[in-house]
């Protein structure tokens, strides 16, 4: 197999290879520079082995031998991911992911940041992984807003304490906002908020408060909101809501490319790498819907509005079995 001469990495030519791949939708840069360590990528026709390589437009550059696809307009989705879905697009212990659940005829998507096993609600996909990669960031600062139902008794005062951050086992944790919503039997309902999102963060935060989470609902990511969206549904923001909700300054910063066509022809390739089978999907879970419950009428973030193009506001409120207001299904049209 041949190997292809490493271009000197000081080359202010072009953009890193990993960056190109994540760029056209196949995978995020951490994904693709995997694939290049494992003999999976060839520029030129000659497999590359590092990615510390430059390339440009005039380079053929192809995944497992198909020619990497046409970058198309970056594009964002919202799904409301259901409990039992891993966010990945392969599992090693088999179990259902959310790229074998979603329909067919969507481009490759990447998920912004991931949601636990067990957790649900707003998961924010893209084919763009330099717009994955920004909006990850703890520096972008958009908050993720949950709802909560855990087993155990707290007060306001305590969840008060946590707008200072905390630190667990040696792991500190920002500032978060905490609400206690109401009491229901033994378990409480809480509205949660933070801007990091490290792993397992909300159940490790309330673990240390005395609560055992038992369901985790994510209503909204920085201006999104998961709203109306039914379980397992997706969503596309339409571009001039994407483009005003991104700002310039965000915008430049993921390299997104809000005026290219799309490309119709990834619609018609299965998203993700060896997806498993779908999995069964279950009834909507509850959402905050009253004004000022999770805090989006009290005190808006920057660029967090109306959403004309997701049909995210005036939800019905009606109740489930757990107690929880859930959202309505959406309107026609």
């Amino acid at each position: 197999m041949l190997l292809m001469p490493e271009k000197k990495t000081d080359d202010k030519q072009g953009e890193r290879i990993a960056k190109v791949i994540s760029r056209a939708g196949l995978a995020s840069r951490r994904e693709a520079e995997t694939w290049i360590a494992a003999g999976r990528v060839a520029v030129n026709g000659a497999v590359i082995q590092s990615p510390a390589l430059n390339v440009t437009s005039a380079d053929r550059i192809a995944v497992d031998g198909a020619p990497l696809p046409r970058r198309e307009r970056t594009r964002l989705f919202l799904y409301h991911k259901p409990r039992g879905l891993v966010t990945t697009h392969s599992d090693p212990q088999g179990r259902p992911t959310i790229f074998g659940a979603l329909p067919k005829n969507l481009p490759r998507l990447i998920s912004v940041g991931r949601l636990d096993l067990n957790t649900e609600g707003l998961l924010l996909l893209t084919n763009d992984g330099g717009l994955a990669r920004v909006l990850e960031l703890p520096a972008t600062g958009w908050l993720r807003r949950y709802r909560v139902r855990a087993l155990g008794r707290v007060t306001q005062s305590a969840l008060d304490r946590l707008r200072g951050g905390i630190t667990i086992d040696g792991a500190r944790y920002g500032p978060i906002e905490a609400t206690l919503d109401r009491e229901q039997g033994s378990n409480v309902w809480l509205t949660f908020a933070i801007r990091e999102g490290k792993n397992r963060e909300v159940r490790k935060v309330l673990e240390s408060l005395g609560l055992k989470v038992n369901r985790l609902i994510r209503v909204s990511y920085g201006p999104f909101q998961l709203g109306e969206l039914t379980d397992g549904a997706v969503e596309e923001v339409k571009t001039p809501v994407l483009r005003e909700q991104l700002g310039p300054a965000l915008a430049a910063q993921a390299g997104a490319d809000l005026e290219a066509p799309i490309n119709e022809a990834l619609n018609d390739k299965p998203h993700g790498i060896s997806p498993s089978p779908p999995a069964p999907l279950r009834g909507a879970p509850p959402s905050p819907r009253k004004r000022g419950e999770g805090g989006e009428r009290k005190s808006r973030e920057p660029g967090e509005g109306h959403q004309r193009g997701a049909r995210t506001m005036r939800t019905k409120r009606r109740r489930d079995r757990s107690g929880g207001p859930r959202p309505a299904r959406p309107r026609p049209g």
